[in-house]
Protein backbone atom coordinates (compact mmCIF):
# COMPACT_ATOMS: atom_id res chain seq x y z
CA UNK A 1 0.00 0.00 0.00
CA UNK A 2 1.24 3.45 -0.88
CA UNK A 3 0.51 4.96 2.51
CA UNK A 4 0.84 8.66 1.73
CA UNK A 5 -1.13 8.41 -1.50
CA UNK A 6 -3.94 6.51 0.22
CA UNK A 7 -3.90 8.88 3.19
CA UNK A 8 -4.15 11.91 0.90
CA UNK A 9 -7.08 10.32 -0.96
CA UNK A 10 -8.99 9.55 2.25
CA UNK A 11 -8.38 12.97 3.78
CA UNK A 12 -9.49 14.69 0.57
CA UNK A 13 -12.70 12.64 0.48
CA UNK A 14 -13.58 12.37 4.19
CA UNK A 15 -11.93 15.42 5.71
CA UNK A 16 -9.65 13.62 8.16
CA UNK A 17 -7.91 10.31 8.85
CA UNK A 18 -5.47 8.83 11.34
CA UNK A 19 -2.20 7.11 10.60
CA UNK A 20 -1.14 4.39 13.04
CA UNK A 21 2.51 3.29 12.79
CA UNK A 22 4.61 0.71 14.62
CA UNK A 23 7.22 3.08 16.04
CA UNK A 24 9.41 0.83 18.23
CA UNK A 25 9.41 -2.88 19.12
CA UNK A 26 11.00 -5.00 21.84
CA UNK A 27 10.83 -8.78 21.91
CA UNK A 28 8.34 -10.79 19.88
CA UNK A 29 5.77 -8.63 18.08
CA UNK A 30 3.26 -9.32 15.29
CA UNK A 31 4.59 -6.61 12.95
CA UNK A 32 7.85 -4.80 12.31
CA UNK A 33 8.78 -1.15 12.75
CA UNK A 34 7.23 0.82 9.91
CA UNK A 35 4.03 -1.25 9.59
CA UNK A 36 1.17 1.21 9.11
CA UNK A 37 -2.60 1.41 9.15
CA UNK A 38 -4.90 4.24 8.07
CA UNK A 39 -8.11 4.67 10.09
CA UNK A 40 -11.20 6.71 9.25
CA UNK A 41 -13.60 8.17 11.83
CA UNK A 42 -16.24 5.58 10.87
CA UNK A 43 -13.84 2.73 11.66
CA UNK A 44 -12.97 1.79 8.08
CA UNK A 45 -9.25 1.11 7.70
CA UNK A 46 -6.48 0.23 5.25
CA UNK A 47 -3.30 -1.66 6.10
CA UNK A 48 -2.44 -3.51 9.29
CA UNK A 49 -0.25 -3.12 12.37
CA UNK A 50 -0.58 -6.73 13.45
CA UNK A 51 -4.22 -7.69 13.92
CA UNK A 52 -5.78 -8.97 17.12
CA UNK A 53 -6.43 -6.92 20.22
CA UNK A 54 -3.50 -4.58 19.53
CA UNK A 55 -5.00 -3.49 16.24
CA UNK A 56 -8.49 -3.09 17.71
CA UNK A 57 -7.14 -0.97 20.52
CA UNK A 58 -5.16 1.25 18.15
CA UNK A 59 -8.24 1.70 15.97
CA UNK A 60 -10.16 2.87 19.03
CA UNK A 61 -7.36 5.29 19.99
CA UNK A 62 -7.28 6.64 16.42
CA UNK A 63 -11.05 7.10 16.27
CA UNK A 64 -11.04 8.92 19.64
CA UNK A 65 -8.33 11.28 18.38
CA UNK A 66 -10.29 11.90 15.18
CA UNK A 67 -13.33 12.80 17.28
CA UNK A 68 -11.32 15.58 18.94
CA UNK A 69 -11.38 17.34 15.58
CA UNK A 70 -7.87 18.79 15.50
CA UNK A 71 -4.59 17.46 14.11
CA UNK A 72 -2.57 15.82 16.88
CA UNK A 73 0.04 13.10 17.31
CA UNK A 74 1.02 10.90 20.23
CA UNK A 75 2.78 7.65 21.07
CA UNK A 76 1.16 4.74 22.89
CA UNK A 77 3.21 2.11 24.74
CA UNK A 78 1.59 -1.31 24.79
CA UNK A 79 2.70 -4.65 26.23
CA UNK A 80 1.39 -7.62 24.26
CA UNK A 81 1.17 -10.12 27.09
CA UNK A 82 -1.44 -10.11 29.89
CA UNK A 83 -2.70 -6.60 29.11
CA UNK A 84 -4.00 -7.61 25.68
CA UNK A 85 -4.10 -11.37 25.91
CA UNK A 86 -1.73 -11.76 22.96
CA UNK A 87 0.92 -14.42 23.33
CA UNK A 88 3.68 -12.56 21.44
CA UNK A 89 4.99 -11.27 24.76
CA UNK A 90 6.81 -8.25 23.37
CA UNK A 91 6.30 -4.52 23.79
CA UNK A 92 5.43 -2.02 21.07
CA UNK A 93 5.36 1.74 20.90
CA UNK A 94 2.74 2.95 18.46
CA UNK A 95 2.66 6.38 16.84
CA UNK A 96 -0.83 7.72 16.12
CA UNK A 97 -1.29 10.87 14.02
CA UNK A 98 -4.38 12.71 12.81
CA UNK A 99 -4.40 14.59 9.51
CA UNK A 100 -7.05 16.91 8.07
CA UNK A 101 -7.49 18.88 4.86
CA UNK A 102 -4.99 21.45 6.10
CA UNK A 103 -2.34 18.75 5.68
CA UNK A 104 -3.19 17.87 2.08
CA UNK A 105 -0.28 19.77 0.56
CA UNK A 106 2.18 17.89 2.76
CA UNK A 107 0.47 14.54 2.17
CA UNK A 108 0.50 15.00 -1.59
CA UNK A 109 4.15 16.03 -1.58
CA UNK A 110 5.02 12.85 0.31
CA UNK A 111 2.90 10.77 -2.07
CA UNK A 112 4.81 12.14 -5.07
CA UNK A 113 8.12 11.00 -3.58
CA UNK A 114 6.54 7.69 -2.55
CA UNK A 115 5.69 6.87 -6.17
CA UNK A 116 9.39 7.06 -7.04
CA UNK A 117 10.29 4.23 -4.65
CA UNK A 118 11.86 3.88 -1.22
CA UNK A 119 12.79 7.05 0.67
CA UNK A 120 13.56 8.13 4.22
CA UNK A 121 12.32 10.92 6.42
CA UNK A 122 13.89 12.47 9.50
CA UNK A 123 11.14 13.10 12.02
CA UNK A 124 10.62 15.03 15.25
CA UNK A 125 7.74 16.32 17.37
CA UNK A 126 6.86 20.02 17.19
CA UNK A 127 3.73 21.62 18.66
CA UNK A 128 2.02 18.28 19.09
CA UNK A 129 2.68 17.20 15.50
CA UNK A 130 5.26 15.06 13.73
CA UNK A 131 7.41 17.06 11.32
CA UNK A 132 8.98 15.04 8.49
CA UNK A 133 11.97 16.06 6.39
CA UNK A 134 12.55 13.97 3.26
CA UNK A 135 16.07 12.57 2.94
CA UNK A 136 17.58 10.48 0.16
CA UNK A 137 20.27 8.74 2.20
CA UNK A 138 21.38 8.35 5.77
CA UNK A 139 23.34 11.32 7.06
CA UNK A 140 24.96 9.82 10.15
CA UNK A 141 23.44 9.35 13.58
CA UNK A 142 20.13 11.13 14.21
CA UNK A 143 20.10 13.98 16.72
CA UNK A 144 18.39 13.56 20.06
CA UNK A 145 14.63 13.60 19.66
CA UNK A 146 14.91 12.82 15.94
CA UNK A 147 14.11 9.46 14.39
CA UNK A 148 14.15 8.09 10.85
CA UNK A 149 11.34 6.41 8.99
CA UNK A 150 11.45 4.43 5.76
CA UNK A 151 8.59 4.82 3.32
CA UNK A 152 7.69 3.45 -0.09
CA UNK A 153 8.06 -0.04 -1.47
CA UNK A 154 11.10 -1.77 -2.93
CA UNK A 155 9.34 -3.62 -5.72
CA UNK A 156 10.75 -6.70 -7.44
CA UNK A 157 10.80 -6.36 -11.24
CA UNK A 158 8.85 -9.21 -12.84
CA UNK A 159 8.70 -9.91 -16.58
CA UNK A 160 5.49 -11.80 -17.34
CA UNK A 161 5.32 -13.17 -20.88
CA UNK A 162 1.88 -14.05 -22.22
CA UNK A 163 -1.55 -12.59 -21.53
CA UNK A 164 -3.71 -15.70 -21.33
CA UNK A 165 -6.14 -16.74 -18.61
CA UNK A 166 -3.49 -17.78 -16.08
CA UNK A 167 -1.49 -14.60 -16.64
CA UNK A 168 -4.61 -12.48 -16.11
CA UNK A 169 -5.30 -14.26 -12.83
CA UNK A 170 -1.67 -13.87 -11.81
CA UNK A 171 -1.66 -10.12 -12.48
CA UNK A 172 -4.63 -9.76 -10.12
CA UNK A 173 -2.95 -11.92 -7.46
CA UNK A 174 0.20 -9.78 -7.64
CA UNK A 175 -1.68 -6.47 -7.53
CA UNK A 176 -1.32 -5.84 -3.77
CA UNK A 177 2.19 -7.29 -3.53
CA UNK A 178 5.65 -5.67 -3.88
CA UNK A 179 6.20 -6.55 -7.55
CA UNK A 180 6.55 -4.27 -10.55
CA UNK A 181 5.13 -6.26 -13.45
CA UNK A 182 6.00 -5.77 -17.12
CA UNK A 183 3.30 -7.78 -18.88
CA UNK A 184 4.45 -8.64 -22.39
CA UNK A 185 2.56 -10.05 -25.36
CA UNK A 186 2.74 -9.71 -29.15
CA UNK A 187 -1.03 -9.69 -29.73
CA UNK A 188 -2.81 -6.33 -29.87
CA UNK A 189 -6.05 -7.59 -28.32
CA UNK A 190 -4.45 -9.69 -25.57
CA UNK A 191 -4.60 -7.27 -22.64
CA UNK A 192 -7.65 -6.26 -20.58
CA UNK A 193 -8.78 -2.64 -20.72
CA UNK A 194 -7.91 -2.08 -17.05
CA UNK A 195 -5.07 -3.45 -14.95
CA UNK A 196 -3.47 -2.95 -11.54
CA UNK A 197 -1.28 0.04 -10.77
CA UNK A 198 1.85 -2.08 -10.42
CA UNK A 199 1.47 -3.58 -13.90
CA UNK A 200 2.49 -2.14 -17.27
CA UNK A 201 1.29 -3.76 -20.50
CA UNK A 202 3.95 -4.04 -23.23
CA UNK A 203 2.90 -4.83 -26.78
CA UNK A 204 6.05 -6.16 -28.44
CA UNK A 205 6.68 -7.84 -31.78
CA UNK A 206 9.93 -9.18 -30.29
CA UNK A 207 9.24 -10.22 -26.69
CA UNK A 208 12.73 -11.70 -26.29
CA UNK A 209 14.17 -8.17 -26.55
CA UNK A 210 12.67 -7.50 -23.13
CA UNK A 211 15.10 -10.04 -21.65
CA UNK A 212 18.14 -8.06 -22.78
CA UNK A 213 16.80 -4.84 -21.26
CA UNK A 214 15.85 -6.35 -17.88
CA UNK A 215 17.92 -5.83 -14.71
CA UNK A 216 19.79 -8.81 -13.29
CA UNK A 217 17.49 -9.03 -10.26
CA UNK A 218 14.33 -9.40 -12.35
CA UNK A 219 12.05 -12.43 -12.07
CA UNK A 220 10.95 -13.99 -15.37
CA UNK A 221 7.77 -15.97 -15.88
CA UNK A 222 6.94 -17.44 -19.29
CA UNK A 223 3.40 -18.49 -20.23
CA UNK A 224 2.70 -17.41 -23.82
CA UNK A 225 0.23 -18.88 -26.31
CA UNK A 226 3.04 -20.39 -28.42
CA UNK A 227 5.47 -23.15 -27.37
CA UNK A 228 8.10 -21.98 -29.85
CA UNK A 229 7.94 -18.51 -28.34
CA UNK A 230 8.10 -19.97 -24.84
CA UNK A 231 11.25 -21.83 -25.89
CA UNK A 232 12.94 -18.74 -27.35
CA UNK A 233 12.14 -16.52 -24.36
CA UNK A 234 13.19 -19.12 -21.80
CA UNK A 235 16.46 -19.82 -23.61
CA UNK A 236 17.26 -16.10 -23.58
CA UNK A 237 16.33 -15.81 -19.90
CA UNK A 238 18.58 -18.70 -18.90
CA UNK A 239 21.57 -16.86 -20.37
CA UNK A 240 21.07 -14.18 -17.74
CA UNK A 241 21.63 -14.57 -13.95
CA UNK A 242 17.99 -13.96 -13.05
CA UNK A 243 17.07 -15.34 -9.60
CA UNK A 244 13.82 -16.82 -10.91
CA UNK A 245 13.00 -18.16 -14.36
CA UNK A 246 9.66 -19.95 -14.42
CA UNK A 247 7.99 -21.72 -17.34
CA UNK A 248 4.40 -22.89 -17.24
CA UNK A 249 3.98 -26.47 -18.41
CA UNK A 250 4.35 -30.13 -17.57
CA UNK A 251 7.35 -32.33 -16.82
CA UNK A 252 7.12 -33.52 -20.43
CA UNK A 253 7.42 -29.95 -21.70
CA UNK A 254 10.39 -29.39 -19.41
CA UNK A 255 12.18 -32.50 -20.70
CA UNK A 256 11.66 -31.43 -24.31
CA UNK A 257 12.90 -27.90 -23.62
CA UNK A 258 15.91 -29.17 -21.66
CA UNK A 259 17.11 -31.16 -24.68
CA UNK A 260 17.05 -28.00 -26.75
CA UNK A 261 18.87 -26.00 -24.08
CA UNK A 262 21.65 -28.60 -23.94
CA UNK A 263 21.91 -28.59 -27.74
CA UNK A 264 22.47 -24.83 -27.82
CA UNK A 265 25.04 -24.93 -25.01
CA UNK A 266 23.03 -23.53 -22.09
CA UNK A 267 25.02 -23.93 -18.87
CA UNK A 268 23.87 -27.05 -16.96
CA UNK A 269 23.43 -25.12 -13.72
CA UNK A 270 21.14 -22.64 -15.45
CA UNK A 271 19.07 -25.49 -16.92
CA UNK A 272 18.73 -26.95 -13.41
CA UNK A 273 17.64 -23.56 -12.10
CA UNK A 274 14.63 -23.46 -14.43
CA UNK A 275 11.36 -23.78 -12.53
CA UNK A 276 8.96 -25.91 -14.56
CA UNK A 277 6.27 -26.80 -13.66
CA UNK A 278 5.68 -23.55 -11.77
CA UNK A 279 4.02 -23.15 -8.39
CA UNK A 280 4.50 -24.67 -4.97
CA UNK A 281 4.26 -28.42 -4.43
CA UNK A 282 1.01 -29.97 -3.25
CA UNK A 283 -1.44 -27.72 -5.09
CA UNK A 284 -2.89 -29.66 -7.99
CA UNK A 285 -5.78 -27.47 -9.13
CA UNK A 286 -5.65 -26.35 -12.76
CA UNK A 287 -8.04 -23.40 -12.55
CA UNK A 288 -6.27 -20.13 -13.45
CA UNK A 289 -6.90 -18.56 -10.06
CA UNK A 290 -5.49 -21.61 -8.25
CA UNK A 291 -2.40 -21.70 -10.44
CA UNK A 292 -1.96 -17.97 -9.87
CA UNK A 293 -2.17 -18.38 -6.10
CA UNK A 294 0.40 -21.19 -6.18
CA UNK A 295 2.81 -19.26 -8.41
CA UNK A 296 2.43 -16.11 -6.30
CA UNK A 297 3.36 -18.06 -3.18
CA UNK A 298 6.43 -19.44 -4.98
CA UNK A 299 7.51 -15.97 -6.10
CA UNK A 300 7.25 -14.74 -2.53
CA UNK A 301 9.29 -17.71 -1.30
CA UNK A 302 12.10 -16.93 -3.75
CA UNK A 303 11.96 -13.25 -2.84
CA UNK A 304 12.29 -14.09 0.87
CA UNK A 305 15.23 -16.40 0.20
CA UNK A 306 16.95 -13.57 -1.66
CA UNK A 307 16.69 -11.32 1.39
CA UNK A 308 18.40 -13.85 3.69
Amino acid sequence: MRVWQRLAEIVAEHGAAALVSVHEVKGSTPREVGARMIVRADGAFSGSVGGGQLEWRMMAVAQAMLTEGRPVAKTVDQALGPALGQCCGGVVKMLVEVFDRGDLETLRALSVVEREGVFETECFFAQGRVVRKITRQESGAAAEGVWRETHGEARIPLLLFGAGHVARALVLALAPLPFSVRWIDNREDAFPSRMPENCTAILSEDPTAEIDAAPDDAFVLVMTHDHALDLAITASALRRPFPYVGLIGSETKRARFERHFRDIGTAPERIRSLICPVGIAGIRGKEPAIIAASVTAQLLQVAEQGRN
